[in-house]
């Protein structure tokens, strides 16, 4: 049993209200209705698929490799897809419990970015729990790889990432970014960097049942050298921030915030995904801790000793 490491405690949060939103799947092309709503302490971040009746925790146990979203599944294969840019705005604004009602496969691609997710946050508002918040502290570095690519977490202070990627188009190239996650700076920096693609890869992947929701409104498109969006980019390194932001959704799988540093090279969903396994197959690498106050706001993480029984 993973122990927890104790001050004065952060407290667990959920949105005041509920705020309803819609729009396109972005692999479905299907039109899905969409609510965020609060939820009790404990509860975690669900999706209620409405039209199945079928609730789904965001989780690693629920989720499936997938190579261009974040998917999760029902007991019977049913899906809940690209699930990943509205995780990672919960996630970095501190919102332990919430509900996310669905009536249709996958969560509405908006603009392609967290920043509208992050606007119906704040426009829900943020209520504080009278629990305490855990986190997860990285003890020994876990690391997954496949020629070409790899993930890792090593022991940090706080949240910390550093991504890497490079693509053979110009209009991307090599980019590195790195830093430690904050709300503040969430907001600035990584919220709004919108996902991505080839031109060239449009029609293989339709082929193939994906990105049939697609456009210049909810994604980056590439095309030799040129950034085929009338507005351009949002951000110089906008491709590897939207990495940055993919990572945070996907490491929500864990259920917990990440005392941690997270380090990606060319990596995608399923990497991550099998880097969040290998975590919880490790229980010597990490423990729980109780979060001394709201680290991802900016301020330290770290902790305090109790009986780990009631965590687990």
């Amino acid at each position: 049993m993973n122990e927890i490491s104790p001050l004065r405690e952060a407290l667990q949060k959920t949105i005041a209200r509920r705020v309803s939103f819609d729009g396109i799947g972005l692999h479905s092309g299907i039109e899905v209705s969409a609510a965020l709503c609060p939820a009790p302490v404990d509860h975690g971040l669900l999706f209620w698929r409405k039209d199945l009746d079928l609730r789904v925790p965001v989780s690693w146990r629920q989720a499936v490799e997938s190579p261009l979203c974040t998917l999760l599944v029902g007991p019977n294969g049913e899906q809940i897809g690209t699930v990943e840019h509205l995780v990672s705005a919960l996630s970095a604004l501190n919102i332990d419990n919430a509900l996310i009602e669905l009536d249709g496969p996958e969560v509405p691609a908006l603009d392609g970015s967290a920043d509208r997710f992050v606007a119906l946050i704040d426009r829900a508002g943020i209520e504080t729990q009278n629990a305490p918040r855990r986190a997860i502290q990285i003890l020994k570095r876990i690391e997954v790889s496949e020629p070409g690519r790899s993930v890792r977490l090593d022991p940090a202070e706080q949240f910390e990432m550093s991504f890497e990627i490079d693509f053979p188009d110009s209009a991307i190239g090599r980019q590195v970014w790195e830093g430690t996650i904050t709300a503040d700076l969430y907001r600035k920096k990584i919220a709004r960097a919108r996902t991505f693609g080839m031109l060239a890869e449009v029609e293989a992947m339709r082929n193939r049942g994906l990105g049939l929701g697609g456009s210049l409104d909810n994604a980056v498109v590439v095309h030799q050298g040129t950034v085929m969006n009338p507005g351009g980019l949002r951000y110089a390194d906008e491709f590897v921030r939207h990495k940055v932001l993919d990572a945070i959704g996907d490491l929500a799988l864990a259920g917990s915030p990440i005392v941690g540093r997270f380090t990606g090279y060319k990596a995608g969903h399923a990497l991550t995904l099998r880097l969040v396994t290998s975590l919880f197959a490790r229980p010597e690498a990490w423990r729980w801790v109780a979060l001394e106050s709201d680290w991802l706001g900016g301020s330290s993480p770290l902790v305090s000793v109790r009986a780990a029984a009631q965590w687990i």
